[in-house]
């Protein structure tokens, strides 16, 4: 186990057997006895591996508590195998942190993840999407409104959502079932934290909709496009786009589109798609507002304020949780948050960061 761990911190942090055999002053023939187990480095040298990979050396040490399956990417192919590779393993360490985590609890703190009775067995077409976005709010009591934390209206429902420090930006989600050594199986949808709240959310309702789709979709019908389709209706219903633009439309104002995006969450560009969709806007006029788009370069960058990304809230509350209920010490909650336990402490009891300069 000890020599898999080594394995996978080292394709985590992107290194090469000779890099990190260069960290720690042994040739990469050394590194490969370490990971197949032939030989075991000592605390010195463990410590060195973790500084170099980026973790703590407990997690060299921790016990495997689940197992990640039908990984799939949102990615594009620069992104490479082994970047790939290396997000998958830093995935499933985040995910054996949370199930480690709930399982500290006698009984589940959060709610076990169901997809609605609404959503069909077999869906037959784009169009019958819009429907069935409006029937996956309605089950879980979103109303018409802009979501305000998509993330964390997610992890509520009892999916694991995660966010990735990925700088190649081939890559902006995946989803994966995480199956506990119990057998009790967790949705896992991961993004990456280098984009905009905007295209973060709009990631997040795509692969949302691999898990509500999973197996349901028609023959014919485009799984990409169908996941889109729903991101888009997920995160302004029809109703909405009618309320805000009116019933038809020539022309949309791009500070129109920019208040929206920043109300609704959803990129100008997702505003444009949207009353396309749904029947508001002429396909004609939208291709002369891309036009727009492309020549003043808001195809790569919009305009003005970028939406603030979102970040996963529900884990770190489950730990200080569990810490004040004493089913995990102090050391384990730091362990938990990859943090040193001093740091802990100072930020348990909320003391400045220049607290130590007055000892």
């Amino acid at each position: 186990m000890l020599g898999q761990r080594i394995h996978q911190a080292r394709l985590a942090a992107g290194l090469t057997l000779a890099a990190l055999g260069e960290r720690l002053g042994v040739s990469k023939t050394a590194v490969q006895k370490y990971e197949k187990g032939v030989v075991t480095p000592d605390s010195s040298q463990l410590l060195v591996i973790a500084q170099a990979c980026g973790v703590r050396t407990e997690y060299f040490f921790r016990r495997q508590t689940a197992q990640l399956t039908e990984v799939e990417f949102r990615k594009k192919q620069t992104l490479g195998v082994k970047r790939e590779e290396a997000i998958r393993i830093r995935v499933a360490e985040m995910v054996e942190k949370r199930i480690e985590l709930l399982n500290a609890f006698p009984e589940s703190p959060i709610s076990r993840f169901s997809i609605p009775a609404g959503v069909p067995e077999q869906i037959a077409d784009l169009e019958a999407i819009e429907a069935i976005a409006d029937e996956v709010r309605r089950a879980w009591s979103l109303g018409l409104n802009p979501i305000g934390d998509l993330t964390d209206t997610l992890e509520t429902l009892g999916l694991i959502i995660l966010t990735v420090d990925v700088e190649h930006k081939a890559f902006s989600g995946m989803t994966a079932k995480a199956v506990a050594a119990d057998g009790q199986q967790y949705p896992v949808i991961a993004v990456s934290s280098c984009w905009p709240g905007d295209r973060q959310r709009f990631t997040l309702a795509h692969e949302l909709a691999h898990v509500l789709f999973a197996g349901r979709l028609a023959d014919g019908v485009d799984e990409e496009k169908a996941c889109d389709r729903f991101a888009g209706a997920f995160l302004v219903p029809q109703a909405a786009v009618a309320h805000e633009l009116g019933e038809r439309r020539r022309h949309l104002e791009p500070r129109e589109l920019y208040r929206l995006k920043h109300e609704y969450g959803i990129s100008m560009r997702g505003w444009v798609l949207r009353a396309v969709q749904c029947g508001i806007l002429p396909q004609a006029h939208c291709q002369s507002l891309m036009r727009l788009f492309s020549s003043r370069g808001w195809n790569r960058k919009e305009p003005g304020e970028p939406l603030e990304a979102e970040a996963p809230k529900l884990f770190e509350q489950l730990v200080y949780r569990a810490l004040g209920e004493r089913l995990i010490s102090e050391a384990k909650a730091a362990e938990l948050l990859g943090i040193p336990r001093m740091q802990f402490y100072r930020e348990r009891w909320m003391e400045p960061r220049d607290a130590a300069a007055h000892f």
